[in-house]
């Protein structure tokens, strides 16, 4: 049975049976909202919700390694340069997804990359992410 205008019962917000004689509601559970009761009252609810703060350092390695998989998409294809590839695609996707890097990826990618050196030293775009990982390992 829903509200009974009556005032001789009606159902709980649950469904459940209003305890006794008039309207009545039961809220479980109230999270991020502003509930008012009475006639002349009033509820205001305010959220603010802020971005979390943009890494710089996780930004500027991002495109960097962007750019450095472009780089090794014109070479030709090396076991070095393939694990190298594989371990830039996942920092990119860690840093897009959560907005940096966690340190055991960015000590994979730095392992990564000094394997893949003789390949990828010549190119600025490499030098770029090492002196990052450098920057963002502390060392």
């Amino acid at each position: 049975m829903a509200h009974d205008e009556r005032g001789t019962g009606g159902t709980g917000g649950a469904g459940a049976p209003a305890p006794g004689p008039g309207p009545s509601f039961q809220v479980g559970n109230i999270s991020g909202s502003a509930v008012n009761f009475g006639a002349h009252g009033t509820a205001t609810n305010t959220n603010n919700h802020y971005a979390a703060p943009v890494d710089t350092a996780q930004q500027e390695l991002l495109a960097a390694v962007r750019e450095l998989r472009a780089d090794l998409a014109r070479l030709t294809p090396r076991a070095e340069t393939t694990a190298l590839d594989e371990e830039l695609a996942g920092a990119a996707e860690e840093i897009e997804e959560a907005g940096a890097a966690a340190p055991g990826r960015l000590g994979r990618l730095h392992a990564a990359l000094a394997s893949a050196g003789p390949v990828v030293e010549f190119l600025a775009s490499g030098a770029t992410v090492a002196g990052l990982l450098t920057q963002l390992l502390g060392g």
